[in-house]
């Protein structure tokens, strides 16, 4: 409605806006209870400190404590500081161009609204928690005596301290956040605190953060849509088989192995980045299990029966839908370290030719420097996990997603927290972000034995150190042809650990590393032109001496791998097979019911 002449406008009108604040303290008084009412079990907090993070900052303390000239030297380094940072403003504020004593990063979005650095109040505020978050950083984690899995403990959770108290993520120091609130008279936080409370009923008492617009997307309808059909289906898994795109096809059928912590179709988002497309329209004859999202039904489903169900009952059901003995595998994080743990099986049983060569994206095998996640895992952690997944029969794919996005608390929290409850907005409509949000669960008996055998124990690596289906594990059986990819910046399987496995396998390997992450790296299509890849067609006994003879190439290592499979892949001269018409009859369209079920 227009306003009248003489009135103030609405952004101006103080009384609506102290509306809106009243609205937001009342709310936000119950919200606060419900939540404390929410974390009681039984009268009281159970698991005060499932993440055993008070032990590790007690043991730093003490080592700290120990050396009080250490303690000094950092308390005076910190003042030094702060009296340049004063001096610097107060020349500033003087009139004096003044370079700041403080800069964000390259790449730290937090502080990219130009009031960061036009305002000087605003200006100060960034400087003294950019001075403050490096000192306590840098103090806390440079305590020498701590054991290594402590002190990878102190780093991450002082980081994730750090990250949370940036002056961002609060209203009364995000100018942003307050332009948005004078203009709205406070709308914006009304409108924040209705997400927060959608977010908490989403998440039935527990913050599910909201990542995308649910709405956007829908699984089969404009992501995971290329043409294909389900051939085969167990307790586990579907397998899904595409239709042809091109005139002959390779000989050799080509199988995907993706992990189970979430759904497939992260190879198969859109068609023009489509990993599964691409490899489609290259003229592979594609398979890829889709694995259920269990419930506790399946909670007895072991490691063992992933193998049993998921690879060996694909490569048997493709013989079926094909009449080819051999296939050609790619798999991918936990994925890939199911299939080495199965082409060790094969070998031990004599039935290594069923593949032909095997492909591992961002795979460990050896979980010796196994990155941040291994601060989630130690006596006290898997005691909790083991108890909750006692009473459910499930690790949730909530959880699951809870520690994935610590490993980027400002991309993946800090920033919806801003966007969603400070400013108001919606979450923008983001793929990617939806496939992160749709997660599965893990049985217990599987995640158990995974998190003791490799997490805690690490005894993949070790000849015979797990026995699956009686047969004991050996990876050094794997005479396979193998190409190994890894990325640069993966916070979940580190490069360096994933070329230990270079110096395990007995046959031809070839490692590639790629730039940027976990996903994007993968996922990084020719026609993008993103990024780079390195290669060395020599592997040394350190990932650090590899590093040192790569070749930097442009682009997507797509290509790579294409030249690289067609050696295994037989002649392109065979008729393309129609999903269906083979051994094995269609079940239904893909992408299948079980890629489509929540929990």
């Amino acid at each position: 409605m227009a306003n009248q002449p003489g009135s103030m406008p609405p952004h101006h009108d103080p009384e609506r806006l102290a509306r809106s604040m009243a609205e937001v303290a009342e709310r936000s008084q119950k919200l606060v209870q419900d939540f404390l009412n929410n974390q009681n079990v039984d009268g009281a907090i159970e698991h005060p400190d499932p993440l055993n993070v008070g032990a590790a900052f007690i043991e730093m303390t003490q080592k700290m404590m120990s050396d009080p000239s250490k303690m000094m030297t950092a308390q005076v380094k910190l003042w030094a500081d702060f009296l340049e940072l004063w001096n610097r403003q107060a020349r500033r504020m003087m009139g004096e161009t003044v370079e700041p004593a403080f800069a964000p990063e390259k790449g730290d979005k937090r502080f990219k609204d130009s009031e960061w650095t036009e305002n000087h109040v605003f200006d100060f505020i960034k400087q003294s928690y950019l001075l403050t978050a490096r000192w306590l950083y840098s103090t806390a984690t440079g305590v020498e005596g701590l054991d290594k899995k402590t002190a990878k403990k102190v780093d991450f959770y002082t980081r994730q301290f750090v990250d949370a108290m940036a002056p961002s993520n609060f209203l009364m120091t995000n100018p942003e956040v307050l332009r948005a609130t004078v203009e709205s008279g406070g709308e914006n936080l009304v409108k924040g605190l209705d997400n927060l409370l959608g977010d908490l009923e989403r998440g039935k008492g527990k913050l599910a953060i909201r990542m995308t617009d649910t709405e956007a997307f829908e699984v089969g309808r404009n992501i995971a849509t290329t043409p294909g059909k389900v051939v085969f289906r167990n307790d586990l898994m579907e397998l899904i088989q595409y239709a042809p795109t091109t005139d002959k096809v390779y000989a050799t059928p080509l199988l995907i192995v993706p992990p189970w912590i979430n759904k497939f179709y992260i190879l198969d988002l859109r068609p023009d980045n489509s990993f599964i497309s691409w490899a489609v329209g290259e003229g592979h004859t594609v398979f890829v299990i889709s694995w259920i999202n269990p419930d506790a039904s399946l909670a007895h489903k072991s490691f063992e029966d992933y193998m049993l169900e998921g690879p060996i009952a694909a490569l048997s059901a493709i013989e079926q839908a094909t009449g080819s003995k051999s296939a050609n595998i790619v798999s991918y994080c936990i994925g890939g370290t199911l299939t080495a743990a199965t082409m060790a099986y094969l070998h031990a049983k004599k039935e290594a030719d069923k593949v032909k060569s095997v492909t591992f994206f961002t795979t460990l095998v050896d979980f010796e420097d196994s990155g941040e996640l291994s601060i989630f895992v130690d006596d006290e952690q898997i005691k909790v996990i083991e108890d909750r997944m006692a009473k459910t029969g499930l690790l949730t794919g909530r959880e699951m997603a809870t520690t994935f996005n610590l490993l980027r608390s400002n991309d993946l929290i800090w920033s919806f927290v801003i966007n969603n409850y400070l400013m108001g907005k919606d979450p923008f409509p983001f793929d990617l972000l939806y496939w992160n949000s749709d997660s599965t669960g893990m049985p217990a008996a599987m995640q158990s034995f995974y998190l003791h055998n490799m997490y805690q124990d690490n005894k993949l690596k070790d000849p015979g150190g797990v026995e699956l289906n009686g047969v004991p594990i050996d990876l050094r059986l794997n005479k396979t042809p193998t190409y190994i990819l890894s990325t640069r910046e993966d916070h979940i399987a580190p490069w360096r650990a994933t070329y230990a496995a270079t110096q395990i396998y007995s046959g031809p390997v070839r490692f590639v590393l790629t730039a940027s992450g976990h996903i994007a790296g993968v996922v990084n299509p020719p026609a993008a032109k993103k990024y780079c890849h390195w290669t060395n067609d020599k592997l040394p006994p350190t990932p650090e001496e590899w590093e040192a003879g790569a070749k930097q190439h442009e682009g997507s290592w797509w290509p790579d791998w294409k030249k690289w499979v067609s050696k295994h892949t037989g002649k392109k001269d065979t008729k393309p097979r129609i999903p269906g018409d083979g051994g094995l009859k269609a079940i239904e369209d893909a992408p299948g019911s079980y890629v489509k079920i929540r929990i």
